[in-house]
């Protein structure tokens, strides 16, 4: 039974996403993907023109989640802007978790992707966010403490359930933050 041009396209990105998660972008060819899948190489690019179309595939969404989020985080400052970005980070960070380990596995050519915001600049208006728009530079220490944190555990491979995982990354960021967690 064939497989129709929707069901294949769905099965060729998870299939990319999941290798690219444990392999790494570079460590993934097409002829692996097409494999696992169960196709030809031919078959996958009818559907995709490169493994570069893949992977801006898989995140685009995380870029315009990113933005979403930044909009949301737009005029806010204090606590607000620093329980807003927490909350916002967790969420983003919970729904993108294998995006989130394809970044890590080669963070340098990750971050310069055409389909994700400026990765650098967005980092630091999310630590300025995070910190509640403080110049303590203590503060931003423990902004990108907070950061990195949420992102490590969520692409790590926890066996936790998701909304334990969801409250303690949450009190976690917070405290690390230096505010109640409530």
């Amino acid at each position: 039974m064939t497989r129709s041009a929707t069901t294949m396209r769905a099965d060729i990105l998870e299939s990319a996403a999941r290798l690219f998660a444990t392999v790494g972008f570079r460590g993934t060819s097409l002829q692996d993907i097409a494999s696992d899948v169960g196709c030809s190489k031919a078959s996958l690019l009818y559907h995709f023109t490169n493994k570069d179309a893949i992977l801006t595939e898989l995140l685009s969404p995380v870029g315009r989640q990113l933005a979403e989020l930044e909009e949301r985080l737009a005029g806010l400052d204090g606590e607000e802007a620093a329980r807003t970005a927490v909350a916002g980070l967790v969420e983003s960070s919970l729904r993108f978790r294998r995006e989130i380990k394809i970044l890590m596995q080669d963070v340098n050519a990750m971050t310069t992707r055409p389909e994700l915001p400026d990765l650098n600049a967005l980092i630091e208006r999310l630590v300025d966010a995070l910190t509640g728009r403080s110049g303590d530079p203590r503060a931003r220490v423990w902004g990108w403490m907070a950061l990195v944190g949420v992102a490590l555990a969520s692409a790590g491979d926890l066996a936790v359930p998701e909304e334990t995982l969801r409250a303690e990354l949450t009190r976690g960021a917070l405290r690390t933050l230096g505010r109640p967690a409530d």
